[in-house]
């Protein structure tokens, strides 16, 4: 069972000059008043009596009292603390008369629930690290994070370069026909060569028919000195006729413009080349990148299995980027009530023996958040003692000038409130 407060007596500390308040066992207890009354002082007192010298005020007395300041807690496990005198010297008794030390009280009193503003205000890292260490999956959790935050890193590097591949690549010209390979001039001009081979044999069958002719005419010429001659002649002329009449001469024009324009066409092969090489090395990245998501993906559920697997002090609460994470939102956009639940559970997580915190400045909550808050007290059977710039009925006890004043009236509705003091 976690040790709570059952009464306590101030005398004389800071602004207070004489309060006894008995808290609700659990639940939420109000300390009201204007500004520069004493509220804080009791928290002040109750921190000092029971922390000890490290919670100790720089100027404890109050100013112009006549009378040592005297502090006097009861806990709920019959132990009983007492600092007065002089030197506010410090008494811990138990039930049965044996004494103690600060030694006793801090194995079961937690530093931070006599000082919750000190968690509630520490960075979102040092807010974490607590938790972590409490539940003691730091190391392993730092490690994921940072292997995430590694492949998280990689993967938006080969993004961008992915991007600007494809960028590279849409921009890049296109010529469609082309081949796929740089063309040799050389093939082109042997082609060109056989071409020319051709043509110069059909040339010099054409040379042959000319000689032949002027051999007819010649010998017509002489026919009457050489018929035989000149059928020979006919005979020849005739054969060269046939042989040359269906010659077709092929162009050269295409090879030759071909080989004029090879170094275009190659210029068109290399871009079309180039072109879908940028595609290919873009894909190989995106490629690349969908695999760093999935590691990144699997990291993130062993960082999920690591934390469900641990003993967290709060359904929904969990750590992500460093961060507290509580319903799937993080500490600033918590509301009020759910910082202080957070804050509470950690505290009690830190030493469940510990069944109470100390809360001040709750002005800055309106009552519906002051009731949540109570009801979860309640519900977890936590105390807390808190102050609060108010003289609203939400108000346990009024603090005026050091003293208690007439108490707020009580309301049924209000279940956290305090009971009598």
């Amino acid at each position: 069972m976690s040790v709570k407060i059952n009464t306590l007596e101030i005398e004389n500390v800071k602004r207070i000059k004489a309060v006894a308040l008995t808290p609700s066992k659990t639940g939420l207890t109000v300390i009201g008043g204007k500004n520069r009354q004493g509220k804080t002082s009791v928290l002040d007192a109750i921190a000092w009596a029971l922390g000890g010298d490290s919670f100790k005020p720089s100027s404890p007395a109050r100013e112009g009292a006549v009378g040592d300041p005297h502090l006097k807690v009861t806990l709920d496990n019959g132990i009983t603390v007492e600092r007065s005198g002089k030197n506010s010297s410090l008494k811990v008794i138990d039930s049965t008369g044996n004494k103690g030390g600060q030694q006793l009280l801090n194995s079961f009193i937690e530093k931070l629930a006599l000082d919750l503003p000190r968690f509630m205000n520490a960075s979102n890292k040092e807010k974490a690290d607590t938790l972590l260490k409490i539940i003691g999956v730091g190391d392993k959790l730092y490690e994921l994070e940072q292997q995430e935050q590694l492949k998280y890193n990689q993967r938006t590097t080969i993004g961008r370069i992915a991007d600007q591949k494809e960028k590279f690549a849409k921009e890049m010209p296109s010529f469609p026909g082309i081949p796929a390979e740089p063309i040799s001039p050389s093939e082109l001009i042997t082609q060109q060569q056989e071409i020319l081979a051709r043509n110069g044999e059909n040339l010099r069958k054409r040379q042959q028919k000319e000689y032949y002719a002027g051999q007819l005419e010649l010998a017509k010429a002489e026919y009457e000195r050489a018929l035989s001659a000149l059928k020979s002649a006919e005979n020849n002329f005739k054969l060269a006729s046939l042989d040359a009449e269906d010659l077709v001469d092929e162009s050269t024009v295409e090879l030759e413009q071909n080989i004029a324009d090879i170094e275009e066409i190659n210029r068109k092969v290399n871009a079309n080349a180039d072109r879908l090489k940028a595609q290919q090395e873009a894909e190989g990245y995106r490629k690349e990148y969908d695999n760093l998501t999935s590691q990144i993906e699997q990291l993130r559920h062993d960082k999920k299995q690591l934390l469900e697997g641990a003993s967290l002090p709060l359904p929904g609460l969990s750590v992500e980027q460093g961060e507290l994470v509580y319903n799937g939102q993080k500490w600033d956009c918590m509301s009020g009530a759910e910082q202080l639940i957070v804050a509470a559970s950690i505290v009690r997580k830190l030493n469940p023996e510990c069944g109470f915190v100390l809360l001040d400045k709750l002005e800055q909550l309106d009552t519906d958040t002051l009731n949540e808050f109570g009801k979860w007290l309640e519900q977890e059977q936590l105390q807390a003692i808190a102050t609060r710039v108010s003289k609203g009925d939400e108000c346990s006890i009024i603090i005026e000038d050091g003293m208690p004043a007439a108490p707020a009236p009580k309301t049924e509705q209000k279940t956290w409130k305090a009971g009598a003091f």
